[in-house]
């Protein structure tokens, strides 16, 4: 018992270790594809993502019906139809779209604290119970960080996230839910170029200005 303890305490994968796992696994991805389900407080959207190493992301929206998120690693651009409206931002080359990245969750894996919610063991994902997840929270290390928390629910056969939940500084809870994963279908970059429409109106850096 005494020689087989050191071996067992081994086989125990750290939530540090299991998400840098996973961080790896993101890196290797050259692109994806899958629907994603979005709920913030009451405001439920839904569509589908594409991504393409190292950064280039859109999301095509059902609803709300043609809403456009379009990321091309310096600039993000979005398209709200109920507002006839086209916000665009530019951001350093260095930024990411999303942590579900190789290069989103090296950064998480920076700036957050990382441990089981309950331990390595899979447990029935909340709302899918006939599905089993490994879940990792999240804490910001610093106030700089725009979430709380993030909990990170993870497939452990394929290491894939299926559900990300972040508590903003509010205390809104925003999750994103992501299924019928495709991996590495050669996605050409010209599915990421976006034209909008010419009776959008154009509103640039209108989350911040691009000179701070």
């Amino acid at each position: 018992m005494l020689a087989a303890a050191p071996a067992m305490a081994q086989d125990i994968l750290t939530a540090s270790d299991f998400f840098k796992g996973v961080s790896e696994r993101y890196a290797a991805i050259k692109d994806y594809e899958a629907t994603v389900e979005v709920k913030a407080g009451d405001q439920l959207m839904a569509g589908a993502v594409i991504y393409k190493a190292p950064s280039l992301m859109r999301m095509d929206f059902s609803e709300p019906a043609s809403q456009v998120i379009v990321y091309d690693g310096q600039q993000l651009t979005v398209y709200v139809p109920e507002l006839r409206a086209v916000l665009t931002q530019q951001t350093s080359a260095t930024a990411t779209a999303a942590a579900a990245t190789g290069d989103g969750l090296r950064m998480l894996g920076r700036n957050y604290s990382i441990a089981y919610e309950t331990g390595p063991t899979p447990t029935p994902l909340p709302g899918s119970e006939g599905e089993s997840v490994v879940r990792l929270v999240l804490s910001r290390l610093t106030v700089a960080e725009g979430f709380r928390t993030i909990t990170l629910s993870i497939a452990p056969e394929t290491r894939l996230i299926r559900r990300m939940e972040g508590v903003t500084l509010a205390g809104d809870l925003i999750s994103y839910d992501f299924k019928a994963i495709k991996l590495d279908q050669d996605i050409p970059g010209t599915r990421f170029i976006y034209d909008s429409p010419a009776s959008a109106n154009m509103y640039n850096n209108f989350l911040f200005s691009s000179d701070n």
